[in-house]
């Protein structure tokens, strides 16, 4: 199953892009026994104005065919690492291709794109700046994959 995380704005070279990149590498590698990955990132760019709305249209147009789409929202439904590793294999095992997970830009989702959306998934009641968002995702997902391949990784409960 295909992972791509649908983020709204460019993440400029620097440490949070090299954290990035390396967990994105890490799932990769540790998903490929199980079934998951390859994980990309694909940048929307919303500058062009329009808010919300706009970067709505703009990461639907983007959404993989036949993704099952996953909003990040605080509003969201909370998980612990071990049910979101559960959700994944839920959803690989299901058969599905692509999960894609839509990142705001500054002021969130459009209300339409949250509503569209399969699911929300919440990192906790804070909002976070959503460049941070995508280390933190990437993270969970390399955490996921090593939490369903019984890797030394993940230590929690």
């Amino acid at each position: 199953m295909r992972v791509a995380i649908l983020a709204v704005g460019r993440l400029k070279s620097g440490p949070e892009a090299d954290l990035v990149a390396d967990y994105l590498a890490r799932f990769s590698r540790a998903g490929r026994a199980l079934g998951l990955g390859p994980a990309t990132v694909i940048e929307i760019d919303g500058r062009r104005g329009g808010g919300p709305e706009a970067e709505a249209a703009l990461i639907a147009a983007k959404l993989p065919a036949g993704a099952r789409l996953m909003a990040l929202d605080e509003r969201g439904r909370a998980m612990s690492s071990p049910e979101f590793a559960s959700m994944l294999r839920r959803h690989a095992d299901s058969g599905l291709r692509d999960l894609a997970f839509a990142i705001g830009g500054a002021d969130g989702l459009a209300p339409g794109l949250r509503a569209r959306a399969d699911d929300a998934l919440s990192l906790g009641p804070m909002v976070w700046p959503h460049m941070l968002v995508r280390a933190m995702l990437a993270e969970q997902l390399y955490r996921a994959a090593s939490i369903l391949g019984d890797g030394p990784y993940h230590r929690g409960g």
